[in-house]
């Protein structure tokens, strides 16, 4: 089994991505498990680079593989933004419903709300780097539905659906999600291998 530590300390993005992995040989194992609790800087402008700051600084400090990912939401009417920004859109204290209220709040006047969900994960194996990017196109809602998923999902409705993430089912969540599609190209990578 090969083993990678996941330099994330959130549950949900472990049980979230070790589905989408599913059936693949593949032990995750979170910052948190391994009791790893420094934080890490994410000052990096882009998704890329934030990604690659973690799974660098993870693989410097422990060693073996890492998976790192960062995820925003980029909203086309608000010039991409949150995006980077995503987690800590609100303020430092990355709340979620926080940040959720302020998305609604800039878009309160706006009529187009086409956005998308962006992931880009960062691999280390066996020394070599790696890089996968999934993307989800949909649109915001004008109020949050449903309790599932985390972050902006209670307001992403995906195209091709009329509920959000957080009501959709999670396997159907599983399937088209940003962070399935960089997760499965991902897959397809290391069974090629």
């Amino acid at each position: 089994m090969m083993r990678f530590v996941f330099a994330t300390h959130n549950d949900h993005k472990v049980s979230e991505v070790t589905a989408i992995l599913d059936g693949m040989d593949i032990s995750l194992v979170s910052l948190k498990a391994i009791e790893y609790h420094d934080e890490i800087v994410e000052d990096g402008q882009t998704l890329d680079q934030n990604a690659w700051i973690k799974a660098n600084t993870i693989y410097h400090k422990l060693g073996g593989n890492v998976i790192a990912e960062d995820t925003g939401l980029e909203v086309h009417s608000l010039d991409g933004a949150p995006g980077v920004y995503s987690a800590r859109y609100a303020g430092p204290q990355k709340n979620a419903e926080d940040n959720i209220d302020k998305l609604l709040s800039e878009l309160k006047e706006k009529e187009d709300r086409q956005a998308q969900f962006r992931t880009v994960v960062a691999i280390k194996i066996d020394d070599q780097s790696y890089t996968f990017e999934g993307v989800v196109k949909g649109r915001i809602a004008h109020m949050r539905t449903g309790t599932g998923g985390f972050g902006y999902d209670p307001v992403f409705i995906p195209e091709g659906y009329t509920e959000s993430f957080g009501v959709l089912d999670p396997e159907i969540k599983n399937n088209i999600s940003h962070r399935a599609r960089a997760f499965e190209a991902f897959k397809r990578f290391l069974q090629m291998r």
